[in-house]
């Protein structure tokens, strides 16, 4: 599977705009090989005849509700994987390959808040859901549910962006999702040792996530919404206040020294502001090339 990012939107190289790993991101490789490598390692030693990586994933992965659960593995089923492809699978052509894009828009507190999120709905969808329509008292791990979620943002983001299917086959994101929504629903109940019921529930978080956001910048004052996370964020540089812009314009590093610097930041905020409520409200198709310009040369500062 793979994608193909060509779009009529403006995009700066990679290495003047977006980041190739950003922060959560890339830390959530880290965190989820070194998880993988861990546990492989503990299945080498044992406690009695238990292997201290069984061990592991039954105190980390999800257990059905009576039979060894705890609220912890809500977090932390979403960082243990059963072997190199589940892990693969997830993290490379499912969390980074859709999620780069969504967090350099979103910002890294507001992604990391939103794909935890969505594990921990994945996960209670499970623990409800499963004693139904699949009964099983074995442990729920992997990061799947997660990135469902992911693969919703990106989609709602960039619903007619093109994934090639092996490599071969073109696809838009739309329907790619909704392919492998209704999937998940007929194989409820399979044979399949897969967490169905967990993609679903990570892919309606994602969604009723996304929807509320939406419902709220339309109402009067929602809009900020987006601009609380970025402000309060403690992953970027915090945004200078005050003044009524007059005239925007794109605030340059080099006139950080002048006189006039801080007029032009103020001016420059106040501009990216306008920006984020208009994705908030309308969504970021809706902005027109000189705004994904300056929003792009924003993010460039902040990284």
């Amino acid at each position: 599977m793979a994608y193909n990012n060509n779009s009529n939107y403006y995009r700066p190289s990679m290495f003047g705009g977006f980041q190739f790993f950003p922060p959560v991101i890339k830390s959530l490789l880290i965190i989820n090989a070194g998880m993988f490598a861990f546990t492989y390692l503990a299945g080498s030693f044992h406690v009695g005849e238990v292997s201290l990586g069984d061990i592991l994933i039954r105190f980390l992965g999800l257990m059905p509700l009576g039979y060894g659960f705890y609220p912890w593995q809500l977090i932390t089923y979403q960082f243990m994987h059963a072997d190199f492809w589940h892990i693969f699978f997830n993290m490379v052509f499912g969390l980074w390959m859709f999620g780069m894009e969504v967090e350099n828009v979103w910002g890294a507190k507001k992604f990391l808040i939103y794909y935890l999120s969505c594990g921990v709905v994945a996960g209670i969808s499970q623990l409800v859901l499963a004693p139904i329509f699949e009964p099983a008292l074995g442990p729920t791990i992997g990061a799947s549910g997660a990135v469902f979620g992911v693969m919703v943002a990106f989609a709602t983001m960039f619903p007619d962006r093109y994934i090639f299917l092996y490599f071969l086959i073109p696809i838009k994101v739309r329907y790619f999702i909704m392919i492998m929504i209704v999937w998940g629903v007929l194989s409820i109940g399979g044979p399949s040792n897969v967490a169905n019921l967990a993609h679903l529930g990570g892919a309606l978080g994602g969604y009723l996530y996304i929807l509320y956001e939406r419902r709220k910048g339309e109402r009067p004052g929602g809009g900020r919404v987006f601009q609380s996370w970025t402000k309060s964020s403690s992953w970027q540089t915090p945004a200078s206040s005050g003044g009524e812009a007059v005239d925007a314009k794109i605030y340059d590093i080099k006139e950080s020294k002048s006189l006039d610097a801080p007029a032009a930041q103020n001016d420059s905020q106040k501009k990216i502001d306008e920006i984020l409520d208009k994705i908030s409200s309308s969504g970021y198709q809706s902005l027109s090339e000189e705004e994904k310009k300056i929003l792009f040369e924003a993010s460039k500062r902040m990284n």
